[in-house]
């Protein structure tokens, strides 16, 4: 049909005019679609949606999507990636991809805490049990693994109370006993170690990311990953992923995809900045407890610096993230404590971390685990996410606040 014939509105849908190929540029081009458009039917009939030789539907990948995922890939060591609209349903892909009712799936105590309700809610309603093992002594892991075990899930720090397990350990008994095993790697974000290192004694099955963390680096972007090297297992995972349909936009990827060429500069500085942070509070009467990975006195620190010291010339220069906690003297009160965190300034009250505005919240322990562990003090824990402004600025914040709270 003669394009001049069109009613002026057809020709503004339907315009022949494509730019030039060839163009390239720092960032790179961002293409959204629901809807893809096939040269035949015959391409239409021929196009399988399960790879990336070409495209199907906005859902299925696009190259934005690919382009993101193949990227991940390259971080954390991975040959397959999906893509999820969340940290937390990058988590239950896994879990709803992998189990079935009668199945068992084991959490460490100290896990994320939206993975262990999920385990407690969906999961138990579909007949799927689980059970918590103690992440600091891997005997007890291996003691729990029974004939219904399909899937472990593992972190490293653990959530909040930053414990470092012995990975490794951990990862062996699975692999010793045929379980799958699935790292939260969002604390590590590809940097601290490779989750698929076989040589370094690691080689989990999945890793899984919140990408709204360090990848985003900016605290305005909701994102997971699901990373695997074996490709019958992101089959079977992507599978799943596309019968529940969750799928990421455009230009949350473009966020995503701008942000990971400083993620080892912010990572680094970030880690830099919550260990000089840590060690001054180290010093500080108030607290009798610091839980930072990268110190001696913080429970698992010679796992941390096994597995992130291996990466490093020097063993303590390993990686460590921008994150720890504190555990304030008991005999202050819950009261004094929240006022400590409503008086800081710089330090905003807020979930979550990895992006430029260091944040804090105050845990109760108590609620979150099914007893009090040994190797923590009692007392209120708050947790600090460091961003990227100057540690002196932070340090004189965190004074003045607790000088504030003891007039409470």
């Amino acid at each position: 049909m003669t394009a001049s014939k069109l009613d002026p509105i057809t020709r503004l849908i339907h315009h022949p005019y494509e730019p030039p190929a060839g163009f390239e540029a720092p960032q790179p081009g961002i293409f959204k679609a629901s809807t893809v458009i096939f040269s035949s039917v015959a391409a239409m009939r021929s196009r399988d949606w399960k790879n990336k030789a070409g495209y199907t539907y906005g859902l299925h990948g696009t190259p934005t999507t690919f382009l993101l995922e193949e990227r991940l890939c390259a971080l954390e060591g991975g040959a397959h990636c999906l893509l999820a609209p969340s940290g937390l349903a990058a988590i239950a892909t896994v879990s709803l991809g992998l189990l079935k009712a009668g199945d068992e799936v084991l959490l460490p105590d100290n896990a994320y805490g939206p993975n262990k309700a999920l385990a407690e809610g969906e999961l138990a309603g579909w007949g799927i049990t689980h059970r918590l093992f103690d992440p600091m002594h891997p005997q007890d892991l291996a003691d729990k693994i029974s004939a219904r075990t399909r899937l472990v899930w593992l972190e490293a720090p653990g959530s909040v109370t930053m414990e470092f397990p012995d990975l490794c350990a951990q990862v062996r008994m699975c692999r010793e006993r045929g379980v799958t095993t699935a790292l939260d790697n969002t604390w590590g974000a590809g940097l601290a170690f490779n989750p698929f290192d076989l040589d370094a004694g690691l080689g989990v099955d999945i890793s899984v990311q919140a990408l709204t963390k360090y990848p985003s680096g900016g605290g305005d972007v909701l994102m997971g990953s699901v990373i695997t090297r074996d490709e019958a297992l992101h089959l079977k995972l992507k599978l799943s992923h596309m019968r529940l349909g969750t799928g990421v936009g455009a230009n949350d990827a473009e966020t995503v995809l701008r942000s990971l060429p400083s993620i080892a500069l912010r990572y680094r500085a970030q880690d830099q900045a919550a260990r000089e942070l840590a060690r001054w509070c180290e010093s500080q009467p108030q607290f009798v407890q610091v839980l930072h990975p990268a110190l001696p006195r913080s429970p698992g620190h010679a796992h941390w610096q096994r597995l992130c010291g291996a990466q490093a010339s020097d063993p303590a220069a390993g990686l460590a993230a921008g994150l720890f906690s504190v555990i304030l003297d008991p005999a202050y009160s819950s009261g004094q404590v929240d006022a400590f965190c409503d008086a800081l300034e710089l330090f905003k009250l807020g979930y979550s971390w990895g992006g430029p505005i260091s944040l804090v919240v105050p845990y109760e322990v108590a609620s979150m685990r099914p007893h009090w562990p040994a190797h923590l003090a009692r007392g209120t824990l708050v947790r600090f996410s460091i961003g990227l402004e100057a540690v002196a600025d932070l340090r004189q914040d965190l004074e003045r606040a607790w000088q504030t709270a003891l007039r409470e």
